[in-house]
């Protein structure tokens, strides 16, 4: 009882206080603040706590193997959103994650390392292949409910995997963990609402910042087992904080100084 009251009260925190901070600082920013392991981070924490060290590291690596979807998800869903409304973007996308999925959950098991560098060459090639956007206006405001329905939409997500877990097996738990919930809806907002170059820029964001969720269990994966729980979380949110960091001066700079002007005008919350 008292992990699911845990589950139950982390979550809508995480998801609650990221959401707020994407309104107030537009679609680029927004992308890379979701990039973080904002819905696996906590899923590897309750597995962690739920079934040992041992088996959340294999989630973790199911994890950091899930981001190759994530990249899938983003090109596809950038690739229409040009010439075509948010359903039809939104399918492309599903698909453009659903396939690599399948093919990393059939792939032979790969060490960490090796993992690690084949998604920072994914990502670096999705970040070439990405359509430009042209400038935008200031996003409009979002709809009242936008928050609380990210809220219950992860905090379901966290609660089924974490309970499926066994049955699932870890390396599974950890690639389910990182079904791109958050991002999907953000991209879906931000293209209903303001059009297909914010969606554009909240993919942007989120590629730019995919290194970091790698970095996290990267870190989580190799650490878990030798060094236990606490270690190993506090070295993996550091791992993924610093390549937030570089990844945020190095990649983008003059858009985002542009999303941060257009941020100027929006209420404060």
């Amino acid at each position: 009882m008292g992990l699911v009251v845990l589950k139950l009260t982390i979550t809508p925190l995480v998801i609650g206080g990221a959401s707020l901070v994407v309104r107030r600082w537009g679609p680029l920013l927004g992308g890379f603040l979701i990039a973080l392991p904002l819905t696996s981070g906590p899923v590897l924490l309750f597995l962690a706590l739920d079934h040992g060290a041992t088996f959340a590291a294999g989630a973790a690596k199911g994890s950091l193997a899930g981001c190759i979807p994530i990249v899938g998800f983003a090109l596809a869903y950038a690739l229409v959103a040009g010439r075509h409304p948010w359903p039809v973007a939104l399918a492309a996308g599903t698909v453009g994650w659903a396939l690599p999925a399948l093919a990393v959950e059939a792939a032979p098991d790969l060490s960490v390392p090796l993992l690690a560098a084949l998604v920072v060459v994914v990502v670096a090639a999705a970040l070439r292949l990405l359509p430009g956007t042209a400038a935008v206006a200031p996003p409009s405001a979002a709809p009242s409910w936008d928050v609380p329905f990210r809220i219950a939409v992860v905090t379901a997500l966290v609660v089924a995997l974490t309970a499926a877990a066994q049955a699932l097996g870890p390396r599974a738990s950890g690639l389910l963990a990182t079904v791109p919930a958050i991002a999907a809806a953000l991209t879906v907002f931000s293209h209903q609402r303001d059009g297909s170059s914010h969606a554009l820029g909240v993919l942007r964001g989120l590629l730019g910042g995919l290194l970091a969720t790698a970095a996290f269990h990267t870190v989580a994966s190799t650490l878990l087992a030798p060094a236990g729980i606490p270690i190993a979380f506090v070295a993996a949110v550091a791992a993924a904080l610093a390549v937030q960091g570089v990844a945020l001066q190095a990649l983008h700079r003059t858009p985002l100084e542009a999303v941060a002007d257009t941020a100027d005008g929006l209420p404060a919350l």
